[in-house]
């Protein structure tokens, strides 16, 4: 079989994994393309994730690299047998490839981070708020369509993640989009779906000064292992997708000053009477009361 020309998410970041347990092992390429009984055009193209490895061939590289049995170790054989089919699959040649990849590593993921400077998270959006949102930008009512189911397909994954935290800033509650009861729709589904135990939002205000706007876009994805977690970011055209540790670890550090700036989290149980005069809930409902 061909080297594929556009491999995905998943399989680029296998192949980036072996390159970096290869090099730390201090082995050749060549060394490598000996385990595998092939020449290393072969070992390169696994590791730009443009072919398959074997899973006897994936055993024997994992274990010349000294990746020790153990969950990092499990973690990977999965990626590697994993062949990405979900229910993305039926939007291949509708959506961008981007868009797939990322419902992709939602789906294998167990936590999520995100900043969102602009609008409401596409996790959280209500499906008249993201027609609204996309047919900004597309104006066919057939591929509208589509992109607006393949949103709501998306929020399944809500429910399996271990943790789900959204910072969003004041903006993406202030700027109009759809009309009033929209807006309103969309303000209500926060505070919902902030009860679940696992979800946590909260609002950047405009007095906390521009930090936010200056953080951008982005979201943190916890793997099945540290090893493997994952920054997104995206682009008018494109999309980022890395592994880097120290890139991780900047975006992280990054995220909690954004939550230390932030008000306190939404929390739709307390009482009136004992809730902050500031607070992610009272902004909220702040906004809501001027959407009458």
């Amino acid at each position: 079989m061909p080297p594929r020309t556009s491999p995905s998410e998943r399989q680029r970041r296998l192949g980036a994994e072996l390159r970096k347990l290869r090099t730390r092992a201090r082995m050749s390429g060549d060394d490598a393309a000996k385990l595998l009984d092939a020449d290393r055009s072969r070992v390169s193209h696994i590791e730009a994730g443009r072919v398959d490895v074997p899973r006897n061939g994936l055993y024997k590289l994992l274990r010349a690299y000294e990746c020790e049995e153990g969950p990092y170790f499990d973690a990977l054989m999965a990626m590697a047998h994993d062949r990405g089919r979900g229910w993305w699959d039926e939007f291949t040649g509708v959506m961008a490839r981007r868009a797939l990849d990322l419902a992709e590593l939602e789906s294998r993921s167990t936590s999520v981070c995100i900043h969102e400077p602009t609008v409401i998270p596409g996790m959280l959006q209500t499906e008249d708020y993201a027609r609204a949102v996309i047919s900004s930008v597309e104006s066919d009512h057939r591929t509208l369509d589509e992109w607006v189911r393949f949103r709501m397909e998306r929020q399944r994954a809500l429910a399996d993640f271990g943790k789900y935290h959204a910072i969003v800033h004041e903006t993406a509650l202030r700027v109009r989009v759809g009309d009033k009861k929209t807006m309103r729709k969309q303000l209500l589904k926060l505070i919902e779906v902030a009860r679940l135990p696992h979800v946590t939002v909260q609002i950047f205000p405009f007095e906390k000064g521009p930090y936010s706007s200056h953080s951008g876009s982005f979201l943190l994805f916890g793997g099945l292992t540290p090893e493997l977690d994952t920054l997104y970011r995206e682009y008018t055209t494109s999309a980022d997708f890395t592994g880097d540790g120290n890139r991780i670890a900047e975006y992280a550090r990054m995220f909690e000053r954004l939550a230390a700036l932030a008000l306190a989290p939404i929390d739709p149980s307390a009482a009136p009477e004992v809730q902050e005069s500031q607070d992610s809930l009272s902004l909220l409902q702040h906004v809501l009361y001027e959407l009458r």
